[in-house]
């Protein structure tokens, strides 16, 4: 399962609404090879659902996610920051053993 956090809600509900997205396209969080430490988080709206997919929904936010990624994204929280630090989506993975200064890469 894959956790929302209120910050992260809020951001993606704006989003979709600024790029007049459909309630049927939903996020979705895959992990891909590449980055400064292996791997990549990719995130996106996607109306695409496959069998082999797997739906979670946290906080009223439908998630869509692989079956391999799955595998790396298992209990991650996905947050939201607007901070002095730079702003985005972050992903806290308790399965990844390093990550990058950017937070957009990790290893397990």
């Amino acid at each position: 399962m894959i956790i929302v956090s209120d910050k992260a809600k809020d951001r993606i509900l704006e989003l979709k609404k600024e790029e007049g997205r459909t309630e049927n396209e939903n996020i979705r969080v895959s992990v891909k090879g590449g980055g400064c430490s292996g791997l990549m988080y990719d995130l996106g709206f996607d109306a695409k659902i496959v069998d082999t997919d797997h739906v979670f929904e946290d906080k009223g936010v439908k998630i869509i996610v692989d079956r391999k990624s799955l595998l790396y994204l298992a209990g991650t929280t996905l947050e939201f920051s607007d901070g002095l630090n730079g702003k985005g989506f972050q992903f806290v993975n308790p399965n990844a053993s390093r990550t990058c200064g950017c937070g957009e890469s990790f290893s397990v």
